[in-house]
């Protein structure tokens, strides 16, 4: 039978993303080890524990991802670790990282690093943390510590994950620790500081590695208003979607930090980026008036919801997003993309639509580089825990057995052929080879292929 075939360029990066915290287990000085010890924090009072134990034990998933055929992973590095206090560096804890790292390269998988994946040192909270203009100094300290001693194996960095996210749900939701419900004007005077530190560690990292490529993974949604809404609704969601996608890119890009209260100019800001991670997961759509929170968790009738609700899957949202990206002139990596699915009905579906909707970017020849699925292998999901599952490979965090979900086999077919073949959909997604190889738009999302 003959094959239909959606291929991409043969530099593509096909690549998974972890962080630190969700897998290496046993973070004992950060600020979400503390926090998930009391009771409520975390969904059903779970606990990482072991987590996906990478400190002991990478080299079992990294043999995994080759396996799979990925030349690329991302990862953080958990700053708590590396200087455990202030001013003092764990050479064990630098040299651990060392050892990862280079397993990477032995098995011909390039590392993306995140310096600041959502956890603290503890010491650095009782300081003010990002509430604090203290914090650029420390972060400029802990990264060029970082570049010393491992810069020669890092290609490419992450300065800060979803600062936006970070601000939101750390001063506004509460949800992140420390849980204190700061309103707008902790977030406000939080997002300055982040962006200093980003500014302070781009120029860290460039001026001690001038080849290098440095940029932020920023969590990007689709935010509208719902059909039919008013004029003034849809005024609103394109302000709120300028607020959580746009405003930190602006910033980076022109120097200019532009607040809805006031705007001030960041010194060695513009231009402070290489490149943009971009994290898509899913659309939501904007409340207003803004009462009961800024966004809605009522989908429309037919669109097909991830596993507890974490949302809608819309894979057309991928592609509008790498559009509204195209005025910074970057290369763009998918540095973030997947969804909760502990029996894997959906994730078959997800990855091949979204993929073809980076392959439809790249044919109107968008500069997307390189793609990372969220994630590997089953990690602690933050204050879901262990709840949503989001792994390629199944984890059992008792037992720390792995097994490959079908959705792994399937993205181990795609990494190894570079390519998205109609073969592929009908083993593992076959309600989509018209949606995928005819050109037809794909209806409420990636419709279950599985029971």
């Amino acid at each position: 039978m003959a094959q239909a075939q959606l291929l991409f360029p043969q530099d593509f990066l096909w690549g998974t993303a972890t962080a630190a915290y969700q897998v290496e287990g046993n973070n004992r000085n950060s600020d979400w080890w503390a926090w998930e010890q009391g009771d409520g924090r975390i969904l059903h009072n779970q606990k990482s524990g072991l987590a996906s134990n990478w400190w002991a034990n990478a080299e079992q998933d990294l043999d995994l991802a080759a396996a799979m055929g990925t030349n690329a992973h991302r990862l953080s590095l958990e700053w708590s670790r590396i200087e455990p206090e202030p001013s003092v560096f764990d050479a064990a804890a630098l040299g651990r990282y060392r050892e990862i790292l280079q397993g990477m390269h032995n098995r011909g998988i390039e590392p993306m690093v995140t310096l600041h994946h959502f956890s603290n040192p503890l010491w650095l909270v009782e300081k003010g943390d990002f509430n604090s203009a203290v914090v650029v100094d420390y972060f400029r300290r802990y990264t060029a510590k970082v570049v010393d001693v491992l810069g020669d194996l890092i290609p490419k960095w992450i300065t800060i994950n979803e600062p936006m996210v970070y601000v939101f749900m750390r001063y506004l939701n509460g949800a992140f620790p420390p849980g204190q419900h700061r309103g707008w004007a902790g977030a406000l005077g939080a997002i300055p500081n982040l962006l200093r530190c980003h500014a302070a560690a781009y120029h860290t990292i460039k001026d001690k590695r001038p080849d290098a490529q440095v940029g932020v993974a920023k969590n990007m949604a689709v935010l509208q208003a719902r059909p039919g809404s008013s004029a003034l609704s849809r005024w609103w969601a394109g302000r709120v979607s300028w607020l959580f996608n746009h405003m930190w890119l602006d910033s980076m890009h022109n120097g200019r930090l532009h607040l809805p209260v006031g705007r001030r100019t960041i010194p060695h800001l513009a231009g402070s980026y290489d490149f943009i991670g971009l994290n898509y997961y899913t659309r939501f759509y904007v409340n207003f008036p803004p009462f009961g929170g800024l966004l809605s968790d009522k989908w429309e009738p037919g669109a097909v919801i991830s596993d507890g609700n974490y949302g809608e899957i819309y894979p057309t949202g991928l592609f509008q997003i790498i559009e509204s990206l195209l005025p910074y002139q970057k290369p763009i990596y998918i540095t973030e993309n997947g969804v909760p699915d502990k029996e894997d009905r959906l994730r078959p579906s997800f990855l091949m639509t979204h993929l073809r909707e980076i392959w439809r970017a790249i044919s109107f020849c968008y500069p997307v580089m390189g793609y990372y699925h969220w994630s590997l292998v089953d990690n602690f999901e933050w204050d879901r825990g262990w709840t949503q599952r989001f792994g390629l490979i199944e984890l059992n965090p008792e037992t720390q057995e792995r097994t490959w979900r079908e959705s792994g086999r399937l993205y181990q077919d795609i990494c190894h052929s570079r390519s998205l073949t109609s073969q592929q959909a009908e083993k593992y997604a076959p309600d989509l080879l018209q949606t995928i190889f005819c050109g037809q738009a794909p209806k409420n999302g990636a419709a279950p292929t599985k029971g």
